[in-house]
This record gives C-alpha cells, structure tokens and sequence, in this order.
C-alpha cells in the first residue's frame, strides 16, 4: 500500500457514513495523512410528464441546497469529534466535482461507499462506478453493507 499524503472521503449522508468514515480515520492515521470530506450537492429537476416540461417552475434555490447540505456535514463532523479534517461542500455531478476536487487539492486516495443494486451499478452502484473511471488516483471502494 501506498503512504497517501491526503485522503479524500466522499459523503452523501446516508448510514453508510459511518463505514466510510472508520476506514478513511484507520487509512489516515495509519499513513498521518492529511483527510478531506466532500458532499457532492446534485440537483436532478423533477419530471412532470404531465405538463410540459418547458412550462414547469424549474426555480430552486441552490444555495439553499448548498446551505443545508454544510450543515449536515458540519453535524456529522461534530457528531463524530472530528478534528483537521476539511469539510467541502460542492455543487454538480458527483463524478466531475470528485474528480476536480482530487485535482485541486492534491489528494491522492479517495475513499467512497457502493450499494448500487441494479443493472450495470450492480458492480460497484452508478456514483462509484462513474467516479472510479475518472479518478487521476487511487480509490477505495468499501461495499456497504445493509
């Protein structure tokens, strides 16, 4: 295994949190790492099939997602004591914002959950998949479990 400098740990705040969380501290601490957590903010507009979608009030409040998106990462992080660790919040599709922010920031490990369970996502699940393929590094995938 590599010495990795800085760990990226992605969040979308669901139970899987706490998996991702326990094997991005052991990781970082096992190498003194430097870790990052990034919740990815990816507004899909609703479809109204009965309307036309070209009439439909498409006005969200993005900032407001954003808002309370920093929030929710920054009760996760007291919830679990977290001390230097960098909380980003961003907004886009998971696989650019991920893989941008690996670029950014000089991460050289991003660690992310999987429980895709359909189709072609049954494999890693349609987030992780997507993000593996575009990593500039090493990424660990941790299959979560229900």
């Amino acid at each position: 295994m590599s010495n990795y400098t800085h760990i990226l740990m992605a969040v979308d705040f669901d139970k899987s949190g706490e998996q991702i969380l326990a094997k991005a501290l052991d990781i970082a601490e096992l190498n003194n790492a430097k870790l990052s957590m990034l919740h990815v903010v990816e507004y899909t507009p609703p479809v109204d099939y009965a309307n036309d979608p070209m009439t439909i009030n498409w006005d969200i409040n993005d900032n407001e997602m954003l808002e309370q998106a920093k929030k929710s990462l920054q009760k996760f992080s007291k919830q679990h004591s977290l001390k230097n660790v960098d909380l980003s919040v961003e907004f886009g599709r998971p696989k650019h914002v991920i893989s941008q922010f690996v670029k950014d920031h000089v991460c050289d490990l991003v660690i992310i959950g999987s429980h895709g369970r359909h189709g072609i996502s049954l494999l890693l699940g349609s987030t992780a998949s997507a993000v593996l393929h575009a990593m500039p590094c090493d990424i660990l995938t941790l299959k979560m479990e229900d």
